[in-house]
Formats: C-alpha cells, structure tokens, sequence
C-alpha cells in the first residue's frame, strides 16, 4: 500500500470550536496523507494504525482511531467496498488543533446516517455513526467528486496548546 504525503492547498473546512488552520503560517502547518486499503475486515486494524502513526502524539489520538475504525468497519460492512476486489482509502488532514479523517467507499444505496439508539439496547450494531456524531466536532456524509461511491468525514478539534505539553511531558 503506497501512502502518500500530499501538501495541502487552501483551507480547512471551519469548525464549531476553533477557526480553521491556516496552511500559509509554515510550510508544514497543513499536510494530508492518503492511503488505500483492500477491502477486508484484518485491514480495519491495519486503517487505525496508519492513522495513529500520522496523528501521534495528538491528544484526540484515541477517539480519531476509534472513530477511523468505526467508519472503516462500516465502508466494509454497508458498501460495495466489502465486496470481492472492493477496496476502501482513508485520507488524514493535520495541522494544529484540528485533523479530518475521510473514509472514501465504493457506496451503495443507503446514505449513512447515525441511528440514535437507545443507549440500553445491547446488540451488537447500529452504534458506530452514533459514536461518530457524539465524539467528532464535526461529521458528515457526501458523494465522492468521481463519482465511485461516498465518503464519510469526521473532524476533532483540539486547543493547540494541549500538544505542546504532550510533546514537553515526553
């Protein structure tokens, strides 16, 4: 799997807690990274692990590989990219206070959408768009631009200097 660091060019989508980075204060203050995946379910861990790698030390690092995980399991589970030779890509936005992960599918005919269990149901589906609405700052849904499928977003947000004192504890 080729992944592949990409400059990014203009700016983050806003977000409800902070303004959105802006990528011309360093060369480095905006970057997204983008990898495709087989789509098979041992690839999910495989999914977390590129996006913890390109998040650390993030403080959100836990809630954006659980949400990762959630929106890759459900690529596999409710899309075309669970078929034979389907495929799926996640694509990481960084910059400070603030990622976006994208989980691009090959669709189907249902839009996602967050079920709003009821939190004393116990089966074992239907809670991982909940999960996303719940943690992520933003989240959403739309149709890839090629036209192949969807793709399911989620942003955190995070105040800035919460990783400077990650990195000077380490």
């Amino acid at each position: 799997m080729e992944e592949r660091p990409i400059p990014y060019e203009g700016t983050a989508p806003p977000t409800r807690r902070t303004p959105p980075p802006d990528p011309e204060a360093s060369p480095d203050a905006a970057l997204l990274t983008r990898r495709r995946f087989p789509g098979l379910a041992n690839q999910i861990k495989h999914a977390r692990r590129f996006v913890e790698r390109l998040l650390a030390p993030c403080p959100e690092l836990t809630t954006a590989t659980l949400l990762t995980s959630e929106l890759a399991t459900n690529a596999l589970t409710h899309s075309a990219s669970g078929a034979a030779g389907g495929k799926f890509e996640i694509t990481v936005h960084r910059a400070p206070g603030w990622a976006r992960v994208e989980v691009r599918d090959l669709g189907s005919a249902e839009q996602p959408r967050a079920q709003h269990s009821d939190p004393y149901d116990t089966s074992e589906h239907g809670r991982g768009l909940d999960l996303v609405e719940a943690l992520a700052a933003k989240w959403g849904t739309e149709p890839r631009r090629d036209g192949l499928g969807r793709m399911v977003w989620f942003e955190l947000v995070w105040d800035s200097c919460e990783l400077t004192e990650v990195r000077a504890a380490e």
